[in-house]
């Protein structure tokens, strides 16, 4: 079988060795019910506190104002049905479909729009503030496009007005530092299988005196947010996941910058008419979004696929959808352009040669397919 090489990090990750290891023991050897009094139940719960700890540790947190959710979906929308059902709440155009489609079933939403390169400018959130505005939820880093919003503006703002505000991190830790704090939020999503972890396990930062109802109902696990037992392997494995970005993350991202400034720079360089999307606008290291003029971005997908390069050509949240990405809409992309675009996304696996490979594999698979489009000239 022919070497297969992963540049769809964004999409998810895969189950780090460590993080495996952490686990593979919890599946097997502790099977307690963390609420329970008994040994058994006092050994998982002595896992999940310490899991708890290390993640938010990782956010500039205490363990106290962290609760496990099943993923960042879960934690989103905890987040919009809590303040948004009886109140107006604040977003934007770009964000997650965790965001939008959960804002759609609310009675009260206003989306602010982003510019050219995927910014939203915070004084057009300020402009959207009404007198029964509860919340302002804005991500912290795209999924597609890997733009880092100005959360901490935000924030300030969004304070002034004693108004709560949501960020989903899902896309930040291990690609760029994150302080709750100094960033200024009330709420924050994360989630464990952005960062080598397993899937079904997220977490959300509630900061201290913030009062949020809770989305599932039950038993008072979770410091009455969230009920439900608890997923110890997946909150052993997040922590461990938490751990290796605590230790290594800083380091891992400066790699990740200068392998996709190289696969940016050697694709420019190689093919004609293409363009980075989001360029200009602060974005996280691994990220990069381009488009190839004159060419669909299903064709191309396959054809990398077929030479073992997996990519993507935006969120897989939205992957089946015949429509071009919404996010690319926002930022001014036409559907022509938008449909010609792809994302690649660096991780741990990726190499100097992978990189080099990938660049060869797209200049000349774009070239064979302009040549098969009646529309590029």
């Amino acid at each position: 079988m022919a070497d297969r090489y992963y540049f769809d990090h964004n999409a998810t990750t895969p189950v780090s060795a460590e993080v495996f290891q952490a686990m593979a023991p919890v599946l097997t050897e502790v099977y307690g019910n963390a609420s329970s009094i008994h040994t058994f139940g006092q050994q998982a719960r002595k896992l999940l506190d310490e899991a708890r700890r290390d993640i938010a540790a990782m956010i500039g947190a205490t363990a106290k104002e962290l609760i496990f959710t099943s993923g960042g979906t879960e934690s989103d929308n905890t987040v919009l049905f809590g303040f948004g059902r009886q109140a107006h709440v604040i977003t934007t155009t770009v964000e997650h479909p965790a965001i939008l489609q959960a804002s759609a079933q609310l009675p009260s939403v206003t989306a602010v729009p982003v510019d050219g390169s995927g910014l939203v400018n915070p004084e057009d959130i300020r402009r959207a503030i009404r007198p029964r505005t509860k919340l302002i939820s804005v991500m912290h880093v795209n999924n597609e496009l890997g733009v880092i919003q100005p959360i901490e503006e935000i924030a300030r703002i969004a304070h002034e007005d004693g108004i709560v505000l949501h960020s989903d991190g899902v896309q930040a830790p291990g690609k760029l530092p994150v302080d709750v704090n100094r960033l200024g939020v009330d709420l924050y999503s994360i989630s464990a299988h952005k960062i080598y972890g397993p899937k079904g396990i997220g977490a959300l930062y509630v900061r201290k005196g913030t009062a949020l109802p809770p989305l599932i109902y039950g038993g008072p696990h979770e410091n009455k947010l969230r009920a439900g037992t608890e997923n110890v392997p997946g909150a052993v494995g997040f922590g461990r996941a938490a751990r290796w970005v605590m230790e290594n993350g800083a380091a891992e991202a400066a790699r990740l910058e200068v392998l996709r400034d190289r696969l940016e720079r050697g694709i420019l360089d190689r093919v004609k008419d293409a363009h980075v999307n989001g360029a200009g606008a602060p974005r996280v290291p691994n990220t990069s979004n381009m488009r190839f003029d004159g060419i669909d971005s299903e064709p191309l997908l396959i054809a990398l696929d077929l030479r073992g390069f997996a990519v993507s050509s935006g969120s897989a949240c939205s992957s089946g959808a015949t429509e071009p990405s919404y996010v690319l809409a926002a930022i001014g992309l036409t559907r022509e352009q938008a449909k010609s675009s792809v994302r690649f996304s660096l991780g741990r696996s990726n190499t100097v040669e992978q990189v080099d490979a990938l660049i060869e594999a797209v200049a000349d698979v774009v070239a064979r397919l302009r040549k098969l489009a009646p529309a590029y000239a």
